[in-house]
This record gives C-alpha cells, sequence and structure tokens, in this order.
C-alpha cells in the first residue's frame, strides 16, 4: 500500500557516500527531506544533486537534513561524485544512498511499473520531527525538480507546525498567512496580536506570526 501523509516514515539502514546510515537516526530530532534518483549518471539528476549540495546551508537554517538516493552501487556513486563537481562546481555534501538491492524504493514505493520497471521515479519526501511523513511529490524522469519550491514547502511546513496557519497561493517566507479556520474571531484576536484582516468569514490574513 502507497504511503499517505501523516504516515510514519520507514526507518532503514543503508550504504551511503558517507558510510552505513539510519535513516532516523541521521534525522534526529529535526526535519529530513530524501529524493530517489532514477539512476547515476543520467543528466537532470547531475544538475539536480549539484543544487542541492549549493543549497545545503539553506537546509541547515531550516534544521533539515537531506539525503538522496540511486539504486546503483556506492563505488558508481563515488564516480558520479566527480561528474557532479565537473559538471556543477558544487562538491556533494550530504549522503546518497546506494540502494542496489531496491529495499529503501521499495518502502517508499519510488518504482512505477508505468514508468520503469527498474528505475525509480524522482520522488521528494519530506519528514517532520516526529517522523511522520509531511509532503511527497512525484516528478517524471524528464522533469528536473525545482528545490526553491522545495524549500517554499518546507517553510510553510514548519510555520504551519508551530502556528494555526495555512499559507496561501504563491506564499513566500514573510509575506502574509491565513488565520486557521478553527479559531474563531476571537481567538484569532488572542493568538495574533498584529491584528488580521477579514476577507470572507473563512478567509483572514494575518502578518506571518514569527517576523
Amino acid at each position: 500500500m502507497a504511503l499517505q501523509l501523516g504516515d510514519e516514515a520507514p526507518n532503514f539502514t543503508v550504504e551511503t557516500t558517507d558510510g552505513t546510515l539510519n535513516f532516523h537516526e541521521y534525522l534526529g530530532d529535526g526535519w529530513g527531506i530524501l529524493f530517489s534518483h532514477p539512476k547515476d549518471f543520467t543528466p537532470v539528476c547531475t544538475t539536480e544533486l549539484g543544487e542541492v549540495a549549493r543549497l545545503k546551508s539553506e537546509f541547515d537554517k531550516r534544521d533539515t537534513k537531506v539525503i538522496g538516493l540511486s539504486v546503483d552501487a556506492i563505488g558508481s556513486h563515488a564516480d558520479w561524485v566527480g561528474d557532479i563537481k565537473d559538471a556543477t562546481g558544487q562538491t556533494l555534501n550530504f549522503p546518497l544512498i546506494a540502494d542496489s538491492d531496491r529495499t529503501v524504493a521499495n518502502l517508499y514505493g519510488m518504482i512505477h511499473p508505468n514508468a520503469s520497471d527498474t528505475m525509480t521515479v524522482r520522488s521528494v519526501f519530506i519528514v517532520g520531527p516526529d517522523k511522520k511523513l509531511k509532503l511527497t511529490i512525484t516528478y517524471p524522469a524528464s522533469t528536473g525538480r525545482n528545490f526553491q519550491e522545495i524549500l517554499r514547502v518546507l517553510d510553510s511546513l514548519q510555520l504551519s507546525s508551530k502556528f494555526p496557519i495555512a499559507t496561501p497561493v504563491n506564499w513566500n517566507d514573510g509575506e502574509d498567512v491565513i488565520v486557521g479556520v478553527g479559531l474563531t474571531d476571537e481567538e484569532a484576536t488572542e493568538k495574533f496580536p498584529k491584528g488580521f484582516t477579514k476577507i470572507k468569514p473563512y478567509l483572514r490574513f494575518t502578518p506571518q506570526p514569527n517576523r
């Protein structure tokens, strides 16, 4: 059965470019992002891994650990790391799982037979500090991921985990947010001392509460 939002993210122990790693122990008490690649030495994935390496400090600011996965062996990964450096100018600075037996791919439903019986699709899983699955996104092999969008979603998830809010369309960190629909106006006034603007009874905007 496919993983659903709110499910516990399956744990695993695997070989990575940073040595043997237990997923839940690696995440500790913070957030995590697991993202898969169809195989080593693929052009789109090479650009993606370079971008994640470039953005590593942004994930660190958000107390979020990233970890990649490809179905090839660790020796192949080591060679690929050199190509990533040559192509993007970035040195891999996070672990890359060698999932040659497809253990993690099968745990997380990363193989879609309609696309390929053997290669993982481009999946993204965001895991919260409670080890529950907060978000999944799956891309086709032909489309590179937008990691600025993944950072944006991470900002929204982290903010809504601390405050009773939602984020509106095209929201970015620092912009107004939506008051949670479960709050009365009186409760909203207490929760959000900066006030709120009521567009409709169910649509109330307030300044981002942690700014």
